[in-house]
């Protein structure tokens, strides 16, 4: 049975329990997914979404509850991570526009910089192109990061907003600019899971 863990801490993460939910159901396969907040709930834990949100408050709130190093090693030992918007941020190797008390887990070999795309209000809808389907995505972009740069052979494109990319992937590792929970189409958690399987 598969476990999955939306980590709980701050952001959308009713919306992902949904999502992870539904592509779970699609995919034909049992399995829960939790509202992750505490170590003790990664035993047996069989994949991890970092949700959007804020990502100073994010970072805090892990190394606070106990989360940041074990969910670090995690994703070293190569557990699937998916992080989305600020979740994006965290698994980044280097950020631009970083607070000092920030903390990265660094698994995923990109620069990011942290508030491209400005304020709440700037926030917009566009079609994605998915490298894993023909039809398009709507991409929804909420005060989004942007990935400036890829910073090793191992990081591949997997989503694209006209030719500049806006998803990677590198290994057991995902990482989006946009939030894919915020739409009813699930295929992207469903690519993404099918990596616990």
């Amino acid at each position: 049975m598969v476990k999955v863990g939306v980590i709980g801490l701050q952001g959308d993460v009713e919306e992902h329990i949904w999502a992870a939910k539904k592509a779970l159901e699609n995919l034909g396969v049992s399995g829960e997914v939790i509202w992750l907040k505490k170590p003790g709930q990664l035993e047996g834990i069989s994949a991890i979404i970092i949700p959007g949100g804020e990502s100073t408050t994010i970072s805090r709130l892990m190394v606070k509850n106990g989360l940041f190093e074990p969910v670090k090693k995690l994703g070293e030992e190569g557990l699937p991570i998916m992080g989305t918007c600020a979740g994006l941020i965290m698994l980044s190797r280097e950020v631009i526009g970083a607070t000092p008390e920030q903390k990265f887990l660094g698994l995923l070999d990109v620069k990011t910089n942290r508030n491209a795309y400005g304020r709440q209000v700037d926030s917009f809808e566009a079609p994605i192109k998915l490298a894993f389907s023909d039809e398009p995505f709507t991409g929804v972009f909420i005060r989004a990061p942007r990935i400036v740069e890829l910073l090793s052979e191992g990081v591949k494109p997997i989503a694209w907003l006209g030719d500049r990319v806006v998803g990677v992937e590198q290994d057991n590792i995902i990482g989006l600019e946009f939030h894919p929970e915020l739409t009813d189409d699930t295929r992207v958690h469903e690519y993404f899971l099918k990596k616990a399987l």
